[in-house]
């Protein structure tokens, strides 16, 4: 048997036992209750009748004649006032008798006329001592509650007594009804209660998706298991926003410090991220958090037709970027060396050639021009860049930017001598700075050009680049995800390049700015540049 069905049958076994025991005390108390009232009713009208003037007359004249031994006939007592007075009384108040005795015990009225004249069937002796009496008991019109009440003559001594007497059955039946009506409101109770029941087993199927305790208790395991074991970073925000979990992965790549219960308002996620977030994807997106480069998808999560919310994960990139960093800057080394490599081979064949023909004087003269030209490089200014990394890397850029079209030169203005302090972030930082130029020049009209200038102030080093392309379009080029190309062989997308060079530069307390925007009627070129204090050492060999 299902949980919430055990949860169901006990609340309503539960309201049926209270409900039992409820009515069986209520039943008692009715009972009682019902006959005290109509007692005191009796004892009212009893009293009432007693103190009538009439009443009292009557009752003072006939106990006078007993005791002068001249008692009234029958049939006087039945021509009375008195009985006539009595007989009304009975009729207006529905009672089931209204006697009058004098103070010997007679009936002097009474609402069966054969009965006039005889001694009462009950001890009349605690009326007619001056007290009121209050009783059940059975008479010759059956059982009845019935009061007694003293009628005192003129002179405040008793001269008869009123016995009023009211019922069982009338009594009996006041109580049922009385006990129907409860049975009813009792009726409704339950009925109210096992719908409630009811709802409430409902809601219970619908909060815990229909699952057993045991099932739930494997669920949490399970995910524990999950959320705490792997790599990714997970993050379940439910359908109104409220975020429900939160792993230590999701925290530590994510940036994140709220405990789970904030709205995913107050999570404190990039702009990049929170729009993974409102707009779900599975296609992983690339986003700078702090010091890392991550992969971040949503996906919404029904059961059913229960909407359950968004889970969205997080894939640290910040190794991949890092060994993507060295592996540029190897390339970069391995494409200047086949470049030069390539033009050594081409200078060889010419001098073997010349040679086979016979011609040695021309073989010599191309030797010697060679020679005379030996450290000119085909990167116009390149050999004012003393530097062994960025002349490798800058040479195989100008590589790639003559296969776009685009001419790559280095500034007049570049005196860099010494050694990088950080290679590899620094080639990083310059490669995306390049590439980014070297695209937008490709997009612009002619002449293409992208020029880099490297200048040293002490240790501190800056580097400016610019573009002849169609410059900004954007308002922020530094907003992740804003790019005007695309490469669906990019994990994540582009648009993360000018935000890795700022990454990098703040990394190692530096900067990158945008100096001038460029594009149409702009009075200088697309120009960024970007900072790193301590990015140059004196070579030391």
């Amino acid at each position: 048997m299902r949980l919430r069905t055990q949860i169901l049958l006990l609340q309503v076994v539960i309201i049926i036992v209270s409900l039992a025991a409820g009515f069986g005390i209520v039943v008692h108390r009715v009972d009682a209750d019902t006959r005290t009232e109509y007692g005191h009713r009796a004892e009212a009208i009893a009293e009432t009748v007693a103190s009538d003037t009439d009443v009292r007359a009557g009752a003072a004249a006939q106990s006078a004649a007993r005791r002068a031994g001249r008692p009234a006939t029958q049939e006087e007592l039945a021509a009375a006032p008195l009985q006539r007075q009595a007989v009304a009384i009975t009729q207006r108040t529905g009672v089931l008798f209204v006697v009058i005795a004098d103070d010997a015990g007679y009936r002097i009225a009474h609402p069966d006329p054969s009965q006039l004249g005889a001694p009462l069937s009950t001890d009349p002796s605690t009326a007619l001592g001056g007290d009121v009496e209050l009783t059940q008991q059975r008479g010759t019109l059956g059982d009845s509650v019935r009061a007694k009440a003293p009628v005192l003559g003129p002179d405040g001594t008793v001269v008869g007594l009123v016995s009023v007497g009211i019922s069982t059955e009338t009594v009996a039946e006041a109580a049922r009804r009385t006990l129907l009506l409860l049975a009813g409101l009792a009726a409704l109770a339950l009925a109210v209660g096992i719908v409630g029941s009811g709802l409430l087993a409902r809601r219970w199927r619908r909060l815990t998706l229909g699952l057993e305790p045991e099932e739930m208790a494997e669920l949490i395991r399970e995910q524990n298991a999950v959320l705490h074991s792997g790599s990714e970073g997970v993050i379940a925000i439910d359908a109104k926003g409220i975020v429900r979990v939160i792993n230590d992965r999701a925290r530590e790549l994510l940036g994140v410090t709220a405990e789970a219960g904030t709205p995913l308002a107050d999570l404190g996620l990039t702009e990049r991220v929170s729009g993974v977030v409102a707009t779900p994807t599975e296609t992983p997106v690339a986003a700078a958090v702090n010091e890392r480069v991550v992969l971040v998808a949503s996906r919404r999560v029904h059961r059913g037709e229960t909407d359950l919310g968004t889970v969205l994960t997080a894939v640290d990139r910040t190794d991949v970027e890092a060994l993507t960093r060295e592996l540029d800057s190897v390339q970069a080394m391995s494409s200047a060396l086949r470049a030069q490599r390539h033009e050594s081979a081409n200078r060889v064949h010419v001098v073997a050639g010349l040679l086979r023909d016979g011609r040695t004087d021309e073989a010599i003269a191309y030797l010697d021009e060679i020679a005379g030209r030996a450290g000119v490089l085909p990167v116009s200014g390149l050999d004012s860049l003393d530097e062994p990394h960025l002349k490798a890397f800058v040479s195989a850029k100008a590589a790639r930017a003559r296969e776009r079209g685009v001419v790559l030169r280095v500034g007049a203005d570049t005196a860099l001598v010494g050694v990088l302090t950080h290679p590899v972030d620094t080639t990083t930082l310059v490669g995306n700075l390049l590439d980014n130029a070297i695209d937008a020049a490709a997009d612009g009209d002619e002449p293409r050009e992208v020029e880099i200038d490297v200048l040293r102030d002490g240790d501190d080093l800056a580097i400016i680049v610019t573009d002849s392309g169609p410059g900004f379009t954007v308002e922020d080029p530094f907003v992740e995800g804003v790019s005007t190309r695309t490469d669906p062989t990019v994990p994540g997308g582009r648009g993360l390049g000018l935000v890795i060079a700022r990454q990098v530069a703040r990394g190692h307390g530096g900067e990158v700015t945008v100096v001038e925007r460029g594009g149409p009627g702009a009075d200088e070129p697309t120009t960024v540049m970007a900072t790193l204090p301590q990015g140059v050492l004196d070579d030391a060999t």
